[in-house]
């Protein structure tokens, strides 16, 4: 009778350092599998950059960021590549914008823009940017490029209706 208990205890100590060592193991494989796709940045290539004003109906009554002065409205427009096969999303642009006295327009910052999605390939894409009036043209536009991430990132606010 006491073999047949110690063999018991003997087996319920081993199940329970069995169960010390599966657990944990299977815990990691399941938050293994359950876990997100990584959003890695993607770079994309930028090519055939240009501006041009936004016309009236888009600057009427536009202002400068920081004080009240007057401020001129332009559309970036480029092609983006994207070579990496699959689609990136919220692809921040960065880029040096130089007046006509070759002055950096937006000194205190390199992110211009944002591209919402780029499929694989060249695609179009334009975004609006406002300046002070009293800055010179023409602009030169210098060092243009993206990155953006393999997945979504961001709630999809933009895509909602609020009609």
């Amino acid at each position: 009778m006491i073999k047949s208990l110690q063999l018991s205890l003997t087996k319920i100590g081993r199940f329970f350092q069995l169960k010390r060592i599966i657990l944990p193991i299977a815990i990691a494989i399941g938050l293994f599998w359950f876990s997100p796709p990584a959003l890695a940045l993607t770079d994309i290539q930028i090519a055939d950059i240009a501006y041009k004003d936004c016309g009236e109906e888009l600057s009427e009554g536009i202002v400068a960021s920081g004080d009240m002065s007057a401020a001129n409205c332009f559309i970036i427009s480029g092609t983006a590549k994207n070579t990496s096969g699959k689609p990136v999303y919220d692809a921040d642009v960065f880029g040096v914008i130089y007046d006509a006295n070759n002055n950096n327009i937006m000194p205190n910052r390199t992110r211009i823009g944002n591209i919402q999605s780029v499929p694989p390939g060249n695609s179009d894409f334009e975004f609006r940017i406002s300046v002070p009036a009293n800055l010179p043209t023409p602009f030169k536009l210098d060092k243009f490029k993206a990155r953006g991430f393999s997945g979504r990132v961001k709630p999809l606010l933009y895509e909602t209706n609020l009609e």
